[in-house]
């Protein structure tokens, strides 16, 4: 099938099934809040290298690392809309999953934890800002932008309202009833999630024919860019010295994108434009995927016989 044809693809997405997804991003931010507490953004100023490096990789290094990944990715496989895909997920924060993820890989949790945090807090103003710079600079992408008339004031305030609410109700809940945020935050966490993946499944299987005819011509392109944002979590860890546990849950943090917030970015400002839609749902998908595959990769090397006791901690 020519790449193009991805574009001319209605998909069957509803006023309804956005608000739900809208509303199910919330819930899980909320969710993921309930973990937090103050105490994950004070790690940062005592403990700060690990963090910093992956928040510099992940939305300074992959934003830009993308940019060029689409710019020399050849023309045949990778369509502008497809590219700006790409640069929508590299400007998303970090997933729901990556602490999960960093627990079974054996690597820092702390450290996801707090990137998880203060990533997310960041997104409100860096994924519209990135979005905005990278798509305006690929001159096959810059035109999409210039057409939905993109403004990133507008994409702040969707996110603020997605993230930044949510996170503030539930470490402040986490803050003012301990007990009720200890009891409610496994079940609240697993009913967000399966909220979610029902409305993600309805709408996949409203879509499925098309979903199954151009799958195979982003799949490529979303592997290789889902192994550059793990490869370059890692190696900013390697090349900043970090001990092994904290390359590992760099790595994650950097490798596992918030595909829902991006898929929900592509339906409210970009009218689910083809090419992007299905990039940012299949990376939802293959990111799970690659994700437990690295984690039992991680989790089966060696550690320094000076990490072997460390404290990987709990999600």
């Amino acid at each position: 099938m020519d790449p193009a044809v991805i574009d001319q693809i209605h998909l069957n997405f509803n006023q309804k099934s956005l608000l739900g997804i809208n509303a199910a991003i919330a819930l899980m931010m909320l969710g993921v809040s309930l973990d937090l507490k103050l105490e994950d953004f004070k790690r940062i100023l005592v403990s700060p290298k690990a963090p910093a490096i992956g928040l510099l990789a992940q939305f300074i290094l992959l934003p830009a690392f993308t940019f060029g990944l689409t710019m020399i990715l050849p023309k045949s496989m990778l369509i502008p809309s497809m590219a700006m895909g790409m640069i929508l997920v590299a400007s998303c924060p970090g997933g729901n999953l990556s602490n999960i993820i960093t627990y079974l890989a054996k690597g820092n949790c702390a450290v996801s934890i707090s990137m998880t945090a203060i990533s997310s807090c960041a997104a409100i103003f860096m994924t519209p800002l990135n979005l905005a710079i990278w798509g305006s600079l690929n001159p096959h992408t810059a035109p999409i932008l210039q057409e939905v008339h993109l403004s990133p004031s507008d994409v702040f305030v969707t996110i603020f309202v997605i993230l930044g609410i949510p996170m503030a109700i539930g470490i402040t809940l986490s803050k003012v009833f301990p007990n009720l945020a200890n009891k409610v935050r496994k079940p609240f966490k697993i009913f967000s999630l399966c909220v979610f993946m029902l409305i993600v499944l309805g709408a996949l299987l409203a879509n499925w024919q098309n979903f199954i005819n151009v799958v195979g011509l982003v799949a490529l392109v979303v592997f290789l860019h889902n192994a550059l944002a793990l490869t370059l979590g890692y190696t900013s860890g390697h090349l900043a010295k970090l001990p092994v546990r904290d390359k590992r849950a760099v790595s994650i943090e950097v490798g596992i994108q918030n595909s829902a917030l991006g898929l929900l970015l592509v339906f409210n400002f970009f009218g689910g434009l083809g090419g992007m839609a299905i990039v940012v749902a299949w990376w939802g998908i293959w990111h799970i995927i690659a994700g437990l595959v690295v984690s039992q990769v991680f989790a089966r090397q060696k550690l320094p016989p000076e990490e072997e006791d460390a404290d990987t901690c709990t999600v």
